[in-house]
């Protein structure tokens, strides 16, 4: 309860299923510290089942691409007009929008015009690219809260006030992962060795990165014909392209998945994984990997130039050192990305030494994030 005794009332809005996750998880943090805390917005299934008041569906927000939030942009600008009217003229006692940060900065940045407290959870890649947008960022929040220790010394640089309060997937993945259970489940031998390819979830990822994925597998096939690969589908859409795209390679002994990318990694020796936030589960779950990734030459051009980081996965930038092999662009031929998979059979100890890495930076981001992102905002809210 607040001072004058009435319930504390946050503004919350989060735009996808990741976001729905983070919000629920603060929530039951922040309800454990302030009982009767109130929460309204744009809300998530799992945010909902706490108690969170929702405005519009979490799903219109829940938009991906150039064309689509085009197509959807006076729906867009509805729904965030509605929030802003809604959030000043009943002011809660702080907002807090989580990632999402095209829909969420623009409408921090109004609130916080108003004199509205404002956090943001989950940064953008401001760090890596289009730096200018920090700007923006320090005019819309009063608090960023990062996931990622790097993230945090960008903010300070840049005198931003920020907490790093940890990742919540550290905190779910244990230490120390069983994978005898998946293994057997899956119809794997406790000596087979298997390889995960996991060409990322966006159809253009899977247009691009699928066919070259097989194809590397073949190469490392060919040379090793005890291999096995276990390969899962982010849905129903792309499990449909990539048998499509496996009817050229029938040689190949492939577990397809729809979902459980968590299980095929589990089962796995060595991943192949295109660049992005699965790299960073990948680290979590101690596998050896390699990452690659390929954009249209046009689109590479463009991104090359904005970009302002040497590495581009998670494991390497939290590591500050190139402790996975990169293969990008032109580089990523089935010759090379067999070749650096087949390094981890080749010489067991170095996938030894980076399960000792990955231990290290887990430990590092096991830091009870809910919990501590729930700290932060009481202070704010004191």
């Amino acid at each position: 309860m607040s001072e004058n005794n009435k319930p504390v009332r946050i503004g919350i809005v989060v735009g996808e299923a990741s976001g729905d996750i983070l919000g629920a998880g603060l929530i039951e943090a922040l309800q454990k510290r302030l009982p009767g805390i109130q929460f309204e917005g744009i809300a998530g299934p799992r945010m909902l089942a706490l108690g969170a008041k929702t405005l519009f569906p979490m799903e219109r927000l829940s938009v991906m691409g150039f064309v689509e939030p085009l197509k959807r942009l006076p729906e867009l600008l509805k729904i965030r007009r509605t929030l802003r009217e809604h959030f000043t003229e009943n002011p809660p006692d702080l907002f807090i929008g989580i990632d999402s940060p095209d829909f969420n900065l623009s409408l921090e940045e109004s609130l916080k015009a108003e004199g509205i407290c404002t956090v943001h959870y989950v940064s953008p890649s401001v760090w890596a690219w289009r730096r200018g947008r920090i700007k923006k960022i320090a005019r819309a929040i009063d608090h960023m809260l990062t996931l990622l220790p790097f993230e945090a010394a960008f903010y300070r640089e840049n005198q931003v006030p920020v907490t790093f309060v940890g990742h919540p997937l550290a905190d779910e993945i244990p230490l120390q992962v069983n994978n005898v259970a998946a293994r057997k489940e899956l119809g794997f031998e406790a000596d087979d060795r298997v390889i995960a390819l996991l060409p990322g979830s966006r159809g253009g990822e899977v247009r691009l990165l699928g066919p070259l994925f097989l194809q590397a597998a073949r190469w490392c096939y060919q040379r090793h014909p005890d291999l096995k690969f276990v390969l899962p589908a982010a849905n129903e859409q792309r499990l449909a392209e990539l048998k499509e795209q496996l009817e050229s390679f029938p040689e190949l002994p492939v577990t397809v998945l729809e979902g459980d990318s968590h299980k095929a990694l589990s089962v796995s020796n060595s991943v192949l994984i295109a660049s992005g936030t699965a790299t960073l589960e990948t680290m979590l779950l101690k596998k050896p990997m390699v990452v690659a990734y390929k954009l249209g030459k046009i689109s590479y051009a463009i991104v090359s130039r904005m970009l302002h980081t040497t590495w581009v996965s998670l494991p390497n930038l939290l590591a500050q050192r190139e402790l996975v092999p990169e293969i990008l662009q032109s580089d990523a031929t089935p010759e090379n990305l067999g070749a650096a998979l087949m390094r981890y059979f080749e010489d067991p100890l170095l996938g030894d030494q980076l399960e000792r890495e990955f231990d290290d930076l887990h430990q590092q981001l096991r830091r009870n994030a809910s919990e501590r992102a729930a700290d932060a905002i009481c202070t704010l809210l004191k």
